[in-house]
């Protein structure tokens, strides 16, 4: 895109852009994640004198929700892939297609973002 039109490279990186944030969600959960399973231990001491609070029902909890966060993200990332793919190639001849494609991008990027929300419920 950057020989045949330049002027188009900013229109060409939106589908890297929202690829890209697909990494953030992970990022979100894992965190959260973290915080809630050190969150009833106090220090390494006390986890290695007592016993840990952490039950497998919270363990699976946050199995599901990692599982839930990265495979809604797999699907959404090979979507805008396919999509961004497509849509940058036809918008090199016809700069009219942008807008279709700015939308299933759009798309694309709200099955990651449902996996986000469930996520997070799962790991409350």
């Amino acid at each position: 895109m950057g020989v045949l039109k330049p002027e188009l490279i900013l229109k060409s990186v939106v589908p890297v852009i929202m690829a890209g944030i697909l990494g953030v969600y992970g990022l979100i959960v894992g965190v959260i994640l973290v915080q809630k399973s050190y969150s009833s231990r106090k220090s390494i001491l006390h986890h290695l004198v007592k016993k840990d609070d952490y039950s497998p029902f919270q363990g699976y909890a946050h199995l599901a929700s990692g599982l839930c966060c990265g495979l809604s993200s797999l699907a959404a990332g090979l979507a805008i892939g396919i999509c961004g793919d497509a849509g940058v190639r036809a918008n090199a001849h016809q700069e009219k297609v942008f807008v279709g494609m700015l939308l299933m991008l759009i798309f694309g990027e709200a099955l990651g973002l449902y996996g986000l929300i469930i996520s997070l419920i799962l790991s409350q």
